[in-house]
């Protein structure tokens, strides 16, 4: 299984899912992340403001920062090797990367479940 190394931008905790005005791109790969992570795959989170020497540190984000900017994270790497950047993968990204197969959790009772639409 690959490994997946995600450096975000410089957030107020580890997961940036904190606050009162929390960011639901967060909350939702915060979700995902779990559910990847509940399944096997191997998954380290490094953020700006708390890890900067595992920016440094490492010669390819290293590379994209001095040539994007953090303002470019989130960044990230599977195997060592850029996957994805500007944005947060979605489970399907996190399933192809690791070889799982994505399952999306959707109620049936919920808005646009079963044969009805809201």
């Amino acid at each position: 299984m690959s490994t997946i190394h995600i450096f975000d931008p410089a957030l107020c905790c580890s997961t940036g899912v904190c606050g009162v005005d929390v960011d639901q791109q967060l909350v939702d790969f915060s979700a995902d992340l779990d559910w990847a992570k509940q399944n096997g795959a191997q998954i380290e989170r490094f953020n700006l403001a708390q890890q900067p020497m595992a920016f440094a540190e490492n010669a390819v984000v290293k590379a994209f920062l001095e040539r994007s900017g953090a303002e470019a994270l989130p960044l990230i790497l599977v195997d060592g090797e850029v996957a994805l950047a500007g944005r947060y993968p979605n489970r399907t990204e996190l399933a192809r990367w690791t070889g799982m197969v994505a399952t999306e959790e959707k109620s049936e009772s919920g808005c646009c479940g079963g044969s009805r639409c809201c």
